[in-house]
């Protein structure tokens, strides 16, 4: 057993590690970075003019963020105002970035999918004087709100050319001069204000307050559980607007010297990963069910012996992950592993590229079945728990001591308790300095000895290792009284395959429900076998195909408590994606938005005694079959 770990450690680069004392802020991590690795690759990105990936060194994003400030420094901004980046992920976003920290100005991310009230409140809330965006079609997107703009000295296009009626545009090339002498040098103070971050979940979300110290000290506490270097490759697609892919992803690849890829698009995700091979990745759980789905189908495809081979390889693989990590011995089975080694698990890993070291997993709960899966296969996936007010991330499962049923162990300097509720409370150098412009919300979640009351809730907090079931404000309370965690039912719904997502409902109900989206590479096969047309709009809406969901949900949710049973399902017409709004960047389902376009749907869900009678058709459906 030391062996084994001995040489999967010996895999990892050497700790060229920049220190989070000896950077002080993040201009000054930037700095150090290119005078350590002038020459060493630092980004890449796929340059749509010359259809190829483009390697940017560290000397090359020097020269690039010194053009950026002298064009910040001509607008006469003062230390501390604002300037907001709504760009995708790519050089672009650094340059910017960068540039303002380097000047003492406080940084705005904003999504790309915020509505464009949403984009207006948030400029106008945080006093934003400066707007960077992509194309014209983008300030299009705003000028319904450009009342709400008024406060904006200058908005950036970079790409195209822009509406001559707004003085306030101006194109990137006419912006930027085509050469700068030096990088910014200011020591700045590492408690100064970095960034407000407004996290995605309402018209009027809140911004939170990091500083300098606390995005710097947090990334470096993740280098002490996620061991990465030079010569390692992170593949960035989660949005940069978010804190966990801007600290964990980012600013942590700085630290470590490590090439982050930028991927071009969620729809190319899969190409990407093939072309580029990344090292190491962050990820959200819905990725890898959409990647365990294809390869369920395609063994399914392909035979009963594939089959076969496939829930042997998840068996047997996931037994010898737990032999490794020292929690379960060897066992006869594991002598067949070298052809499911050859045969399946080779096949698992080719997706992620073939040299995936270790990808971290964080957003949202990951089926433990589909944990086995990728961790009997031998892809190092570590789950973790991240959240904004904390810097963001928390906890981490570290690669030999990984427990895919829990979120980790808390990152070295951060405190970790629980409160009499259950609820979590964290106290680390990451912590927010508060909420923007409101401190009376602030005074809400950080109590008077500085711990941040998270609002989640604590299944299990063993040594520093943290089970989370869940949070507060996420239980359903029926109308009988009983109290549901919806997320625990949903996430034992996602472990069926034909259910791509899914919401449960039953606040003030007298039973549960669901809204159920099925797997668009299973959806036309399974309606085919229920004798249901794909393509007839009205097959969503039949009482066979809910009758026989239910049936498979029956299952899903066998050992859950009576009270807690599904009883009526609803097929969505159409999948919830980030373009149509009802995901966040970061993939999470947008539930009151869901849940306002789908009103009449979810009263038709408890109108009568329908919930009664439909599952005990599924339940003679599962008997018949």
């Amino acid at each position: 057993m030391a062996g084994e770990k001995k040489d999967r450690a010996a895999t990892a680069p050497d700790d060229g590690t920049i220190g989070h004392e000896e950077a002080r802020t993040l201009g000054g991590l930037f700095r150090l970075r290119v005078q350590r690795t002038p020459e060493a690759p630092a980004y890449r990105h796929y340059a749509a003019h010359t259809q190829a990936w483009q390697v940017w060194t560290w000397r090359d994003m020097a020269a690039y963020v010194a053009r950026f400030q002298d064009a910040l420094r001509a607008l006469d901004l003062e230390p501390g105002d604002r300037i907001a980046i709504m760009l995708p992920n790519g050089p672009d976003w650094v340059a910017a970035d960068q540039a303002a920290l380097g000047l003492s100005l406080v940084v705005v991310p904003l999504h790309l999918d915020h509505q464009p009230s949403t984009v207006a409140y948030v400029l106008a809330h945080s006093g934003a004087r400066v707007l960077l965006l992509q194309d014209a079609t983008a300030w299009r997107r705003l000028e319904a709100a450009a009342d709400a703009l008024d406060g904006l000295d200058r908005v950036v296009v970079m790409d195209g050319p822009v509406p001559a009626k707004d003085p306030r545009l101006v194109e990137r090339d006419r912006w930027l001069p085509s050469s700068a002498s030096r990088l910014a040098a200011r020591d700045n103070d590492p408690d100064a204000l970095a960034t407000i971050i407004y996290p995605p979940g309402g018209a009027r979300p809140r911004g939170v307050m990091l500083s300098h110290r606390n995005l710097l000290w947090n990334a470096w506490a993740c280098t002490r559980i996620n061991r990465a270097g030079p010569g390692d490759v992170a593949l960035s697609f989660l949005p940069l607007a978010h804190s966990l892919e801007r600290t964990a992803g980012y600013y942590q690849a700085m630290l470590q010297g490590v090439e982050v890829a930028f991927s071009r698009s969620p729809g190319k995700l899969l190409e990407d990963m093939a072309a580029l091979r990344p090292t190491v990745m962050l990820c959200v759980p819905r990725i890898f069910e959409r990647i365990f789905a294809r390869l369920t189908q395609e063994a399914a495809e392909r035979g009963r012996g594939s089959m076969a081979l496939w829930d042997a390889a998840q068996r047997i693989g996931y037994s010898r992950f737990e032999r490794r990590q020292g929690r379960a011995g060897w066992r006869p089975s594991h002598l067949a592993w070298p052809v499911l080694e050859r045969l399946v698990a080779r096949r698992v890993r080719a997706v992620f590229g073939g040299r995936l070291r270790f990808t971290v997993s964080s957003g949202a709960p990951l089926s433990p079945r589909i944990a086995r899966l990728f961790l009997g296969c031998g892809v190092d996936l570590r789950q973790a728990y991240a959240l904004t007010e904390a810097g963001p991330m928390v906890s981490c499962n570290p690669g030999d001591a990984n427990e895919p049923a829990s979120v980790g162990v808390a990152l070295p300097g951060v405190r970790v308790r629980m409160q009499q509720n259950g609820e979590l409370l964290v106290n680390s150098p990451g912590i927010m300095q508060g909420y923007w412009k409101d401190p009376q919300a602030t005074r809400k979640v950080i109590d008077e000895t500085g711990w941040l009351h998270t609002g989640d809730r604590v299944a299990g907090l063993e040594r520093k290792r943290l089970y989370l079931s869940g949070r507060f404000k996420g239980i359903v309370v029926m109308s009988t009284g009983e109290k549901v965690a919806p997320m625990e039912l949903e996430k034992a719904m996602l472990a069926e395959p034909v259910i791509g997502q899914v919401l449960a409902l039953g606040e003030g109900r007298p039973y549960m429900a669901a809204l159920v989206v099925l797997d668009p590479s299973l959806r036309a096969d399974y309606l085919k076998d229920l004798g249901l047309d794909p393509g007839d709009p009205r097959a969503c809406a039949s009482e066979a195909l809910e009758a026989d969901l239910l049936g498979r949900i029956m299952e899903r949710l066998r050992d859950f408590p009576r009270y807690a049973q599904v009883r009526r399902v609803a097929v969505m017409p159409q999948p919830w994606t980030v373009e149509n709004g009802f995901l966040t960047p970061t993939r999470r389902i947008r539930r009151r938005r869901v849940l306002d376009q789908h009103a009449e749907t979810v009263t038709r869900l408890y109108e009568g005694h329908a919930g009664v009678q439909l599952t005990t058709l599924a339940r003679n459906v599962r008997v018949a079959g």
